[in-house]
């Protein structure tokens, strides 16, 4: 790699790092503190890409964007940001932003994306294309703080960068996940964030669909806005047969579509309980919400938002003890967002004592579903699927790092040892039925018996 970084970013660590990895790649770089130093940099004709942090000690590094575009517009810009937050992802894709990446990043990945960065600006150069025009950020978009959507485990920010990449695509959105996981909230995000803002936003029930003038009164109500399926699995095939006319009939200046579904819908497909011809058309873009169990590292900024939020509307401003965080985070949430914004809130109007103990939160979760072990699903979920979650949990787990090596033994192992366990118990003890059950040969189950430290037990089998 070769070229000059400008680097932006108010933390020395930040910058003696990225200085250390950028000139050891073979660039040259400039790192400032400052965004007056950083724009100085820029109008002299330096960099061939800019890194800059979002909050500055001299203003923002998102609004600087444009005024760079404007004296350069060949300089592309990555923005690093801890403020891992939906808007962020948004505001860096509204400017124009070459890429985006949250704090804490994996430096390999940003090197790797600065590389892209600078390749495609000398392919540009070289074929003369005309500069893009700099796009200012606008100025009815909302607050950080008012956007409901949190979360700064990797798996939501890829969410937010994909959600910021198709806020104006014309393409229909499937937006799938559990109940409660936000889907709706999604929906509206996308709508309120684009250029159809000022245009309806819709929800056609199953009841609209079955009337008689059912879509042509939809059309008219929504106008050139945005109309949602919500939870399609729940409208019966007619409503979906009517759907997908709906959608068939659609004038050029119609509106947005978008969709929600839950649960697996290969199985739907499979079942019936989805027309194929309706899943297609809606599934240009999909997104998938995680469910909260399997993003945990969310859970204290979402509690400290909500709790928030109680306050906001009269509460005492409390916080939860590090004794009922660890309760909330060994809590399965089969609700969701939604189970843990409700139980917070209530918690919040209950109480003025500022410290929620460890014994309230239990009582809080007495009356809620049984706490399950974190991660578990419901029944929808295939084996293949509930393996693949834990594993990328346990990588996650690691943050930066890798996992030690020899993980392909140690699954493996952790693998067999229930394997073999639950079928020496169905089969009451009894190895060669075991054996034969799992498909091996008996001596190959003893020596794995041995081998994992396997206890064995006769008993009678009842049938």
């Amino acid at each position: 790699m070769d070229g000059t970084i400008l680097v932006a970013d108010d933390d020395r660590t930040i910058r003696t790092v990225l200085t250390q990895a950028f000139t050891r790649a073979g660039c040259k770089v400039h790192a400032t503190s400052s965004l007056t130093t950083l724009m100085r940099w820029v109008e002299e004709g330096r960099g061939d890409l800019v890194i800059t942090d979002v909050m500055m000690p001299d203003g923002n590094g998102i609004e600087m964007i444009p005024k760079i575009s404007q004296e350069r517009p060949d300089l592309p810009v990555i923005v690093i940001s801890a403020q891992n937050t939906i808007m962020t992802a948004i505001q860096a894709n509204e400017v124009e932003a070459h890429d985006y990446l949250p704090k804490p990043f994996d430096l390999p990945e940003l090197l790797k994306r600065a590389g892209t960065a600078m390749k495609n600006r000398r392919l540009v150069a070289a074929s003369e294309a005309p500069p893009r025009p700099a796009t200012a950020p606008r100025g009815d978009m909302l607050s950080m703080e008012s956007m409901p959507l949190v979360g700064r485990t990797p798996v939501m920010q890829e969410l937010y960068r994909l959600i910021a990449r198709v806020i104006n695509s014309t393409m229909p959105v499937l937006i799938i996940g559990e109940s409660g996981t936000g889907k709706s909230l999604i929906a509206r995000t996308l709508h309120d964030l684009s250029d159809r803002r000022t245009q309806p936003f819709v929800t056609a029930s199953s009841e609209d669909l079955h009337s008689s003038d059912g879509a042509q009164a939809l059309l008219s109500r929504v106008r050139g806005g945005t109309l949602l399926f919500d939870e399609l699995t729940s409208y019966d095939t007619d409503a979906q047969l009517r759907a997908a006319r709906l959608l068939d009939g659609l004038p050029e200046d119609g509106p947005r579509i978008m969709a929600t579904a839950q649960g697996n819908l290969t199985r739907a497909l499979a079942e019936g309980a989805l027309r194929e011809d309706l899943y297609y058309r809606l599934g240009g873009v999909v997104l998938n919400v995680p469910a909260l169990r399997e993003r945990i590292d969310d859970l204290e900024p979402l509690a400290e938002h909500f709790l928030s939020q109680a306050a906001d509307e009269g509460a005492t401003l409390r916080k939860l003890s590090p004794e009922a965080m660890e309760l909330v985070r060994s809590y399965s949430w089969p609700g969701n967002v939604r189970q843990l914004q409700n139980t917070l809130r209530r918690l919040g109007l209950t109480s003025s004592v500022p410290l929620i103990s460890r014994t309230e939160m239990e009582a809080a979760l007495q009356s809620q579903p049984s706490a399950v072990a974190v991660g578990e699903r419901f029944t929808d979920e295939t084996l293949s699927e509930s393996v693949g979650r834990h594993l990328r949990r346990y990588f996650d787990l690691h943050g930066q790092d890798l996992p030690p090596p020899g993980l392909y033994g140690r699954i493996l192992r952790e693998m067999e040892i229930p394997l073999i366990e639950i079928a020496l118990d169905a089969t009451g003890g009894n190895q060669a039925r075991c054996a034969d059950l799992l498909g091996i040969n008996r001596n190959t189950l003893r020596k794995k018996i041995t081998e994992l430290d396997i206890a064995v037990t006769r008993r009678r089998k009842l049938t």
